[in-house]
């Protein structure tokens, strides 16, 4: 239940990396917005209490392994010499983690006023808000098993009706 829990959240995490980067560009054009040092820190303790870094930790390894499989791919004899850089690159690159968690705590500090971020972070601390830190990624858990599901009998539906009209215009899916 767990491997399956962290494996979704790192699927989640890979996908967000994903689109960060198809995102960077445009947001490289569009200077970020400004804040104050204030709501900065009082950001950063809210995505670090909800746990940001843990669900981000994986995008650095995952970089490392899917870059060091793709050139593995030319050629295999290169195996052990390709986990040894991997290896080193992992522990050279892992710091950079942290980037992202400034970067959400940015993002954060420029959605919410220092107000409304002090209001956060005194919900997060207190019994129900550390309640939702550890509930939350449950239930969003279970709700991408529900959607996942749901999509599934949606494509059932879906297939079924487009069968039976190709059917009525003569053609036999």
């Amino acid at each position: 239940m767990i491997a399956r829990f962290m494996l979704r959240h790192a699927a989640v995490a890979l996908i967000a990396l994903v689109a960060f980067g198809l995102a960077w560009p445009a947001a490289a054009q569009t200077p970020a917005p400004q804040v104050s040092p204030a709501s900065l820190l009082i950001a950063k303790q809210i995505v670090e209490m909800k746990g940001v870094k843990a669900m981000f930790g994986p995008l650095v390894r995952g970089v490392v392994v899917k870059t060091k499989d793709s050139v593995l791919q030319t050629n295999p004899m290169w195996a052990k010499d390709l986990d040894e850089i991997a290896a080193s690159l992992l522990k050279e690159y892992q710091p950079r983690g942290e980037e992202i968690v400034d970067a959400t705590a940015r993002f954060y500090a420029s959605h919410f006023t220092e107000a409304e971020l002090k209001q956060i972070l005194t919900f997060y601390q207190s019994p129900a808000g550390q309640k939702m830190i550890i509930e939350e990624p449950k239930a969003l858990d279970e709700s991408m098993i529900y959607a996942g599901n749901w999509g599934d009998s949606l494509s059932i539906d879906v297939m079924s009706k487009l069968r039976a009209e190709m059917k009525k215009r003569g053609h036999d899916l």
